[in-house]
């Protein structure tokens, strides 16, 4: 078994799969709101109470009885950036991450943990050289989520990024793609070659900013917006099309950003351009964003299905359908199989 924990700024989200040769089996997935702090904000021992309690509640219900759990970290509090070495062996490469990292890492390399992935030995290049992937956070944020799952009685067996998470259940091996994960507080962008983190952005621009668009514009409050956008999203029939131009300019705003990746990454890395635009997060839910993000970036335009590399009962697919966007994070998690 292995087991996925997704904790959210406002959701935590949990996968339990089960692995029977090469092939993974769904054996269990809930989600659960929660109102306390998110875990990078926790200070006090009576801070973790909603969070770990909530936690608790949703193994109970999902019945998931396994206690060794992988998490992830919020895109928007580490460190992630592709650096390129000579052609070194692997252990020249841990050396001179080590002695290189200071100048990538803003923030002092005793207060981080660190870790990095050699992507691709590109042999094309004059001079040949390899690409190697650096991921770093804070010791205390590391401390801070490991803490959440041990208070609520689990085994933490592995932590990474959420973009990781990501890419290993939403995008395909032989392909270059670009991953948006649209959330509450946050945008996250990856773009993903052959299944490998190569490049990744987070935006401020996301789910909020669209409730309080429509807010504003329409006058009403933050509850019913969040509604409104959830319901009639971005489609010109729904109340007159008024919620759609209330959206419109926040989802150019991410197109814009979108662009400015793919643009960045082309120039900078010399890389091809993604053949597709992955979407996910709960934000990627709204009525109409498929076509209209198409529209603004022309290009394909796809949600994200984590689900599409493993096992499961149709009925319960059926029910998960709607769902897809919020358990991206959670179902790689758990496709480490640690």
């Amino acid at each position: 078994m292995s087991v996925g924990i997704d904790i959210g700024t406002k959701t935590i989200k949990i996968v339990e799969l089960a692995k029977s040769a090469a092939k993974f089996r769904l054996k269990a997935s809930g989600a659960i709101g929660y109102t306390g702090l998110e875990p990078e904000r926790l200070n006090d021992e009576k801070d973790y109470v909603p969070i770990v309690e909530a936690l608790k509640k949703l193994f109970k219900e999902a019945k998931i009885y396994d206690k060794k759990v992988s998490i992830s970290l919020p895109e928007s509090q580490v460190f992630t950036r592709t650096v390129s070495f000579p052609q070194l062996t692997d252990q020249e490469i841990s050396s001179a991450v080590k002695w290189e990292a200071e100048q990538y890492i803003p923030i002092p390399l005793s207060e981080a943990v660190m870790q990095h992935q050699v992507l691709e030995k590109r042999d094309n290049m004059n001079p040949p050289d390899v690409l190697v992937l650096l991921v770093a956070a804070q010791k205390n944020l590391v401390e801070k989520y490991v803490r959440v799952v041990s208070l609520a009685g689990l085994n933490c067996v592995g932590v990474e990024t959420e973009l990781l998470a990501m890419i290993r259940s939403l995008a395909p091996i032989d392909q270059t793609v670009i991953i948006a994960d649209i959330g509450a507080k946050g945008t996250d962008l990856a773009i993903s070659k052959n299944g490998m983190l190569i490049f990744s952005r987070s935006i401020p621009t996301a789910g909020d900013a669209f409730t309080r668009a429509v807010a504003q514009s329409l006058g009403i409050n933050a509850v019913q917006a969040e509604q409104y956008k959830r319901t009639y999203g971005l489609s010109k029939e729904q109340l007159e099309g008024k919620v759609k131009a209330a959206l419109d300019p926040i989802v150019k705003i991410v197109a814009e950003e979108i662009k400015k990746a793919i643009h960045f990454y082309q120039s900078e890395e010399k890389g091809e351009s993604p053949t597709s635009l992955i979407l996910t997060g709960g934000a990627s839910g709204m009525p109409d964003i498929v076509p209209t993000l198409s529209k603004f970036l022309g290009m394909e335009v796809i949600i994200g299905n984590p689900f599409s590399k493993i096992e499961m009962d149709l009925k319960v697919a059926a029910s998960l359908q709607g769902y897809y966007p919020l358990y991206a994070v959670a179902v790689g998690l758990a496709l480490r199989g640690e």
